[in-house]
């Protein structure tokens, strides 16, 4: 069964940054593009990062461009975002993603809380 698991979120100081990882599982990694999402109180659902299945191509929400990274490792079924430069509007839940044709899958996502 597929499985995504996030870690890497907790407390930082705005202009600081964080290294969110998800270790996927159940289903062959180097097939699928993968994804970062966040959801802040209050706020819909944003997606934050893509990159696609060789790694080659990322695209980014323009609340992020060029603050944000996103990589992935595939031989440990790895994909990372890098944030630096964090701000207290960067404050959500983070979840991985993944979209195999009618089957998407999500993390249980971590909390990212930029805060002085």
């Amino acid at each position: 069964q597929v499985q995504l698991v996030e870690s890497g979120g907790g407390l930082v100081q705005p202009g600081g940054s964080l290294k969110l990882s998800c270790a996927a599982s159940g289903f062959t990694f180097t097939n699928w593009p993968m994804r970062w999402y966040r959801r802040a109180p209050g706020k819909e659902r944003e997606l934050v990062a893509t990159i696609t299945n060789s790694g080659g191509i990322t695209t980014y929400a323009d609340s992020v461009k060029g603050r944000f990274t996103i990589s992935r490792d595939n031989v440990k079924n790895t994909v990372y975002l890098q944030m630096n430069s964090l701000k207290p509007e960067d404050t959500a839940v983070y979840y991985c993603n993944v979209l195999r044709g009618l089957n998407n899958n999500w993390g249980q996502g971590t909390q990212v809380t930029v805060s002085s």
